[in-house]
């Protein structure tokens, strides 16, 4: 096994990273991530395995090993993310999203629209277990309505991700739910249920922000509500029929089938839905006035991976309308590539292990310990730009300095979930960042200030620990490892 290197060596690729980004984000803006931050990562990453082959002699056979393994790791989210594209551009070509916008904005108050997506995201992730497919499916269509309401597409977007990682975080059926618990040895229940001491409170203040930050709009709210039912309508074939597809998709998610068989199979019945109530815009997409089956198969094949545009009459709704399939996902797809290579070498070379192992010297009570673990979250979601990677390894390197110090596995695996899982998808490089601005078109600095929920979630975690909430310590009454008792831990 190679030696660990010296902190102060472990950082450089860090900052290398670091600068490279606030150059191609200077230069790009919100292009960046169409090449400037992949070419970042990689470069980053050639730092990291220089140093790490010229310093500490690791063999490249080391770096090729992991990048393998971690490559690997993250094949079927690369599946599930062309499956995303897949279902973006079905539904809205098939009409589905077009009737829940046309039926939305009638029905929706620009007043409460926000506190209103961050409770139905809320709700529709803790019934699914995904964030991902929450976002994909009526994330999207609530960012329709809202733009149609006026509403701030960073403020909808930050509605729709709150309420989604909320959901996500607190069910059962959610793989980085699951991961948590068991990475750190907590029953999946248990940990559900501490989470909620955490979670709980920091969703009613979202919520809270929300509701007064839309009741304030009286004022500033234009509706384009006339606009987009008449163009809609002019255009698509509005039916309540569309509906059955999220119906169906809501039972294949309760019935626990696995996202990327969902995503896939709502795809095929959206495209069943386009050849029989909309082949007009089949038509449209496959550039053909004539209707054929082989126009209408040509029109369907470009709506799953490629670019479509179809006009409404509107501007703005051609733009809402405007997808770009699975060739959309491509550069996420690039993106996620680099950054897991970018990881990898952190592991490989065990830099990842020398910074985190200088933090740990740091720790000296139940507050800086819990701050530690938060901060060792976040900053492996910014390295290793995966969530799943950063749970992983948070787990793994405080799972024995928890047990050392008396406290319950759920303490771990609670804060580890406060702060790897909610905040992945706050940075751009990071699989979870990548995939919510692709899919919903607004960056991830444009959406940030405004998840609350993903913004305050590591800070309630740091309070809890600090007030001593619902924390017990392990005590032996005796050298019987039998007979340890729990109590708890004063404040």
């Amino acid at each position: 096994m190679n030696r660990i290197p010296h902190p102060l060596v472990s950082i450089i690729p860090v900052a290398v990273l670091i600068g490279f980004l606030a150059l191609v984000i200077s230069l790009f803006g919100s292009d960046s991530l169409s090449g400037g931050s992949q070419i970042a990562l990689l470069m980053g990453m050639a730092v990291c395995v220089c140093l790490s082959m010229a310093v500490y002699r690791v063999p490249w056979s080391v770096f090729e090993r992991q990048i393998k393994t971690t490559l690997g790791e993250v094949s079927i989210t690369l599946l599930i993310l062309l499956c995303v594209g897949m279902l973006a551009g079905s539904w809205i070509i098939s009409g589905i999203v077009p009737t829940l916008i046309y039926y939305g904005v009638q029905i929706m108050s620009p007043q409460f629209f926000l506190v209103s997506s961050c409770l139905i995201c809320a709700l529709v992730s803790l019934l699914s277990g995904s964030s991902w497919t929450t976002v994909a499916t009526i994330g999207v269509a609530l960012l329709g309505i809202g733009h149609a309401l006026g509403v701030s597409e960073a403020w909808t977007a930050g509605a729709i991700i709150s309420g989604a990682y909320f959901g996500d975080k607190m069910s059962p059926l959610s793989d980085t739910t699951i991961l948590a618990s068991s990475v750190t040895g907590t029953d999946l229940f248990v940990h559900i249920r501490y989470m909620m001491y955490t979670t709980i409170p920091t969703f009613l203040i979202t919520i809270l922000i929300f509701l007064f930050a839309g009741l304030g709009r009286r004022g500033d709210v234009v509706l384009q509500v006339a606009e987009y039912t008449t163009g809609l309508a002019d255009t698509f074939h509005i039916s309540l029929w569309t509906l059955l597809v999220p119906l169906l998709t809501g039972i294949l998610i309760a019935r626990r089938v696995p996202s990327l068989i969902v995503l896939f199979l709502s795809s095929l019945m959206a495209g069943v839905v386009a050849l029989v109530l909309q082949p007009h815009i089949l038509c449209q997409v496959a550039g053909d006035e004539v209707s054929s089956a082989s126009t209408l198969v040509r029109g369907l094949a470009i709506t799953y991976y490629g670019s479509t545009a179809v006009d409404t009459g509107s501007s703005s709704l051609n733009e809402l309308i405007s997808t770009s399939g699975m060739a959309g996902m491509l550069n996420t797809v690039w993106l996620i590539l680099c950054a897991m290579c970018f990881g990898a070498a952190m592991v490989a070379s065990r830099m990842i292990d020398s910074i985190t192992g200088t933090i740990l010297r740091f720790v000296r009570n139940r507050v800086s310990l819990v701050s530690s673990t938060v901060g060792t979250g976040i900053f492996l979601n910014l390295t290793t730009g995966d969530q799943f990677i950063s749970i992983v390894l948070t787990a793994d390197i405080y799972k024995e300095v928890f047990q050392k110090e008396g406290y319950e596995s759920r303490l771990l695996s609670r804060t580890t979930e406060d702060a790897a899982t909610v905040t992945s998808v706050l940075i751009p490089w990071n699989t979870c960042g990548m995939t919510q601005s692709t899919v919903l078109g607004v960056p991830t600095f444009t959406y940030l200030p405004y998840c609350f929920f993903n913004l305050l979630s590591p800070i309630m975690s740091i309070l809890v620990a600090a007030a001593g909430w619902k924390i017990k310590k392990r005590r032996c009454v005796n050298s019987d490892e039998d007979t340890c008792e729990m109590e708890r831990v004063d404040v």
